[in-house]
């Protein structure tokens, strides 16, 4: 089965990327969870990456740090400063799910299993939106917001 490396510059970043091991769960997609500093130790992450073949690891989603005047932005200018040959694909702050989502789409790309898994998720998130918006019909507005 493919797996997914979820990778963090340090470990206050487990919190936030443990979201991404939770979808991943869902989806039945097997990971690798790591933390290495792609600022303190470039060739460390470098050398993870070459070694991912080996280890059968096909996408990286990298941290999701929280800095403490504005929450994950010290993730957002640490993934805008990578060095040359360490792409790194970005998604919202706090946005571990949707990067466990994402390399899960890249996946399906040559795994039918993991592309019906995607298709499901993403009908059962529409049959959740359909349902509301019915429900928001039927009661209106005000007493759709008591409810919550």
């Amino acid at each position: 089965m493919a797996k997914v490396g979820i990778v963090m510059g340090s470990d206050s970043d487990l919190k936030v990327m443990s979201k991404a091991a939770d979808m991943l769960e869902e989806l039945g997609i097997e990971y690798e969870l790591t933390i290495i500093s792609a600022h303190r130790e470039p060739d460390e992450l470098i050398e993870w990456t070459r070694g991912a073949e080996e280890r059968d690891v096909k996408v990286i989603i990298a941290g999701a740090g929280m800095a403490a005047a504005l929450p994950g932005m010290d993730a957002v200018f640490s993934i805008m400063q990578m060095p040359p040959g360490v792409p790194v694909a970005t998604v919202a702050i706090d946005g571990a799910k949707n990067a466990a989502i994402l390399a899960a789409k890249i996946l399906a790309a040559g795994d039918d299993a993991i592309l019906e898994k995607i298709k499901k998720y993403t009908a059962d998130m529409k049959a959740q939106v359909v349902a509301k918006d019915a429900k928001l019909k039927q009661v209106g507005y005000k007493q759709y917001l008591a409810e919550k």
